[in-house]
């Protein structure tokens, strides 16, 4: 083990490693939202669509809650293990979901699907841009980043899955991977902060201060602020693609939901890996010669989003709405691989993964707003307008970034 770790490679399997957690986080969360009509026979409940949606919703307002403490507690505790137990328990909710047979038994493990979900992305991103300080930090996060694309995109095969078994094996099945690969990364993973081959002047150090002093010196930070707001703005967006984009393209273009549904998530997905791989090296190069190039790299990424939103909503035709989505998707896996990164540059290691906990908290609470706001806006046929604007709030994103974010390093320490 003492040689794999001090291997110049070791930092990208570690990248590798949580690149497949990554894809198992958001594979089981979302396969359940395609299954509905396979379980209902078996829990009646979930016929209603009321319950059904009170099943996605107690998942979204958990992990909301739960981000910014699941970061207080990476920055204080070994990620290795918190990632690993992370990981076992939305496994084993996942194993033990297949076994359910009540709407409440479903309830109550999606909500503790919510709790261990929540702490894996704050230590994971820490942990990565940690063994990353030098000049790769953007593209390993962006690499990263794409493990949730694909689980997302995997996740929505869990209906076919289950057209060819059942629901409950499904479950089981992808629990049990899980759980096997928990124990792939005990003998994998390792801490870099507690790694005996750093020099111990190098080494990350817990965060010692208390919990409420961490979040004090966050929000004393007007660099902070302005990263949770571009954040959050470009959530809203995020988002609404996920959910909405599919229906936009059915009405928009009027095609069956058959069609609109593979057209649009591979279009995003496909793009969004694009931007990843473009804007992670792009990143990494432009911040050798200033220390803004991350900043500037996020903002271009923010500045196609723009367009793309405006020419999703109010388009016409297959190529404009194909065009707009590549767009978009380029856009956003260039900002998105740079999130991390630039936090790295205005909040110091100790504070970095409740740092990402707030602003995952913030993500997904302005994805439940824009969600709802989009299906009142889409009961009145004016979903194409609101896709249209949000480019304005990306765009007051996009001048608060330019013109407040710079900074004096790479990594602050």
């Amino acid at each position: 083990m003492k040689i794999l770790t001090r291997s110049k490679y070791y930092p990208w399997l570690v990248v590798g490693l949580l690149w497949v957690v990554a894809l198992l986080n958001y594979m089981d969360r979302q396969m359940l939202s395609t299954m509905r009509d396979a379980m209902q026979y078996d829990i009646v409940e979930l016929e209603s669509a009321i319950n059904f949606g009170r099943l996605m919703a107690i998942f979204l307002w958990i992990y909301g809650f739960m981000s910014p403490l699941a970061g207080a507690v990476a920055d204080r505790i070994s990620r290795k293990w918190l990632i690993i137990a992370s990981l076992g328990v939305w496994s084993a909710v996942t194993l033990l979901m297949g076994y359910s047979t009540s709407f409440t038994q479903i309830y109550w493990l999606r909500a503790l699907m919510g709790i261990s979900e929540a702490l894996y992305i704050p230590a994971a991103l820490s942990l990565i841009a940690d063994y990353f300080s030098g000049s790769a930090r953007s593209l390993a996060i962006g690499i990263h980043m794409t493990g949730l694309y694909l689980g997302q995109a995997v996740g929505g095969f869990g209906a076919t899955v289950a057209a060819a078994f059942s629901w409950q094996t499904t479950f089981h099945w992808f629990g049990i991977i899980g759980i096997a690969y928990a124990v792939v990364l005990m003998l994998l993973l390792h801490e870099k902060r507690r790694d005996p081959a750093t020099p111990a002047e190098q080494r990350v150090k817990p965060a010692s201060e208390p919990v409420w002093k961490s979040f004090s010196l966050l929000f004393s930070n007007i660099a902070f602020w302005t990263i949770l707001f571009f954040f959050a703005s470009s959530s809203l967006p995020g988002w609404a693609t996920k959910n909405w984009l599919p229906t936009l393209f059915a009405e928009s273009l009027g095609i069956p939901m058959s069609q609109a549904g593979p057209i649009s998530t591979i279009t995003i997905a496909f793009s969004s890996f694009l931007g990843v791989m473009l804007g992670g090296p792009i990143s990494d190069r432009w911040v050798r010669r200033n220390l803004r190039g991350r900043v500037y790299t996020s903002a271009i990424g923010l500045a196609m989003m723009i367009p793309a939103l405006v020419l999703l909503g109010i388009g016409n035709g297959m190529i404009a709405a194909v065009s707009a989505g590549l767009f978009f998707g380029v856009g956003y896996g260039m900002f998105d691989a740079n999130n991390m990164p630039i936090l790295c540059q205005f909040v110091p290691a100790r504070q970095r993964a409740t740092a990402y906990g707030v602003m995952n908290m913030t993500g997904v609470f302005a994805g439940a707003l824009i969600t709802k706001v989009l299906g009142n806006w889409a009961e009145g046929g004016n979903l194409g307008l609101g896709f249209a604007l949000m480019a304005a709030i990306l765009g007051v994103a996009l001048i608060l970034q330019i013109g407040v974010l710079r900074p004096k390093t790479d990594n602050m320490e």
